[in-house]
């Protein structure tokens, strides 16, 4: 789960897409934010709150999203069943398009994801893994930092590295013609 925001993390940073986070007790068990993503997100607008357990019941959180701008939110949280899906749910309900990242989203059992995305799913929450955000995301190879994203894939699904190698070795045998 933490590799998986973590890559969310880089590609809201490759994207150039605006990034809130939250603790519901920033200053109790449920906080801090990991470290990792304001290393790579440090200009995400943080919104500590004062123990609203659903994040939209935070009048501060809910106008950071109104600020960006945006109607498409790609939410992850570290519950499935609370973190993700009580934002997610009232999201929707006040008119937002919702990603639910289920991967990068921790939950306490099969069942419990598996009720959760039954219920998200029927208020019109699309479920979606980390892979496929990146790949929406990108939009396309053709762009400069292309490498940074084949890098991503590689570190979400280390195997793709044997791709890289082999396209830079075809690249290579190609070039010393």
């Amino acid at each position: 789960m933490r590799a998986n925001v973590v890559a969310l993390a880089k590609a809201a940073k490759l994207a150039g897409i605006p990034v809130i986070t939250t603790a519901s007790a920033p200053e109790g068990p449920n906080g801090p934010v990991i470290p990792e993503i304001r290393e790579i997100l440090p200009q995400a607008v943080y919104i500590p709150r004062n123990g609203e357990i659903n994040a939209w019941d935070n009048p501060q959180f809910v106008a950071a999203v109104e600020r960006t701008g945006r109607k498409t939110l790609i939410v992850a949280g570290t519950w499935t069943s609370i973190c993700l899906a009580h934002p997610s749910l009232s999201a929707v309900q006040a008119g937002y398009q919702v990603y639910a990242v289920v991967d990068a989203s921790g939950t306490v059992s099969k069942m419990a994801q598996e009720i959760t995305l039954a219920r998200l799913q029927q208020a019109g929450v699309i479920p979606i893994d980390t892979v496929a955000v990146a790949g929406e995301l990108q939009k396309s190879w053709n762009r400069p930092d292309a490498g940074e994203w084949a890098a991503l894939y590689a570190e979400l699904a280390p195997n793709y590295q044997l791709l890289i190698e082999s396209y830079q070795t075809a690249l290579s045998v190609a070039q010393a013609r």
